[in-house]
């Protein structure tokens, strides 16, 4: 490995992984620009996926109150989650996955332009287990298709009125899940071959430090201070995502 793609690889870690300490989620939209410099395509993912659950796993312990406290809504985004994945990688056979992706970074951009940079934030306070399972389905189904899971939940989970330990008691574990689905589908691809096990030794120690930094400033946050970093990172997804396409 050389000495310039090692430096690629590091950066990317410590951006990935502090986005993933600080929010959650959006590891990929901060890392990924920096791995796909040095690496192939399906290689920078594989790297990405795998880097954000083992990080991830400090975001959860975290939040693990939270998660324990209401398993049941948690359920209710992951399980129809799960079961959407399967469903967008078939509909990739009959469906532009680019159109998809820049329809969904319009969405992205409309939403986290507008409410990003209001005084009052949304505060969406009734109860949807249905619209919250339909969410997690649409993100499993998305993920699948255009690699972007966390996006439609994101934007849901950052217009309830809830903590932030509880927001991301939601987020957090529906990505693990779903990108752990990824990994799988990677692994049975051969994606983690030498080339990626070699990127994995120099990026997940120091994903690992760079989530630690972000959960010290997770902490730090308000409630509406964390709502309104994820309605921002929407923004930003939307963004990356729209670049991507053109470029």
């Amino acid at each position: 490995m050389s000495g310039e793609t090692a430096l690629f690889l590091i950066c990317g870690a410590a951006a990935g992984g502090f986005i993933n300490g600080l929010a959650g989620s959006g590891t990929a939209l901060f890392a990924l620009g920096f791995y796909l410099v040095v690496l192939e395509p399906i290689t920078a993912v594989a790297i990405v996926a795998l880097m954000s659950v083992i990080v991830g796993l400090q975001g959860l312990w975290v939040v693990r109150a939270a998660i324990f406290a209401n398993p049941v809504r948690l359920s209710r985004f992951v399980v129809p989650g799960l079961l959407g994945v399967p469903i967008g990688l078939s509909l990739l056979e009959v469906i532009n996955a680019g159109a998809l992706r820049v329809g969904i970074a319009a969405l992205l951009i409309i939403y986290g332009g507008y409410f990003g940079f209001r005084a009052a934030l949304p505060a969406f306070t009734r109860l949807t287990p249905w619209l919250d399972s339909a969410v997690g389905f649409v993100g499993g189904i998305l993920g699948g298709a255009a690699a972007v899971s966390g996006a439609i939940p994101a934007m849901w989970v950052s217009i309830r009125p809830w903590s932030k330990a509880e927001t991301r008691a939601v987020l957090q574990p529906f990505n693990v899940a779903i990108l752990s689905t990824t990994i799988a589908l990677l692994l049975m691809k051969g994606a983690y071959d030498r080339t990626a096990l070699n990127a994995l030794f120099v990026t997940i120690p120091v994903g690992l430090v760079a989530g630690q930094i972000g959960i010290m400033v997770f902490r730090s946050l308000t409630d509406i201070g964390f709502r309104r970093i994820l309605i921002l990172l929407s923004l930003l997804l939307g963004l990356a995502i729209l670049a991507g396409e053109l470029t």
